[in-house]
């Protein structure tokens, strides 16, 4: 059940984020897709709360309880930047606005940027963890909370192998390519 909910929120999230930019450019109604883009925190809601009583419900904690958790802690880390890349690229296509700039690809901006995304990925890990804590707790049962623990591990590796990639961008920084002087 936990698993087609997640499948249903995921598709759930791209069908307001759709119907939110339409309403927002194409029939030039902005409320009306803000409204709809502002609903999709409520499908974590219902993630979240579908969890919660699922574990109510004496299911056994299994990994199905630790994606959800992930999924919520992605969205809540990195579901605004995606949210206003896609805004900013429906309005250059859709809305006549300038096309967006994109992030920079050389030296310490590049570093930068990278470094801002790698952040949303560490509050994504916070918040699975803070989530699969309270699950932990709210189980009772350390003999039943291992898989629930394992995904702890699993966020916190998936933050930590981001932060050596984004390290990667301030120790090897990209160089601009120099201006060949040879054409003229």
């Amino acid at each position: 059940m936990i698993v087609t909910l997640i499948v249903v929120c995921e598709v759930g999230f791209w069908v307001l984020l759709a119907a939110g930019l339409a309403f927002r450019y194409l029939l030039r109604m902005p409320r009306t897709g803000l409204a709809l883009l502002l609903c999709e925190p409520l499908l974590e809601v219902v993630l979240l709360v579908a969890t919660a009583l699922d574990l109510k419900g004496g299911a056994e904690p299994n990994w199905t309880h630790g994606l959800a958790a992930l999924y919520i802690g992605y969205t809540v880390g990195h579901g605004h930047r995606t949210v206003t890349w896609l805004d900013g690229h429906a309005a250059h296509r859709l809305g006549g606005a300038a096309p967006p700039a994109g992030p920079p690809r050389y030296g310490l901006a590049r570093a930068r940027h990278e470094g801002r995304v790698w952040v949303g990925s560490v509050v994504a890990a916070a918040v699975a963890t803070g989530l699969l804590q309270a699950a932990i707790r709210y189980v009772d049962d350390p003999g039943r909370v291992g898989s629930l623990e394992s995904w702890q591990f699993v966020a916190w590796r998936a933050a930590g192998i981001h932060g050596v990639v984004a390290l990667t961008y301030l120790v090897w920084p990209k160089k601009e390519p120099a201006a060949d002087l040879t054409k003229r």
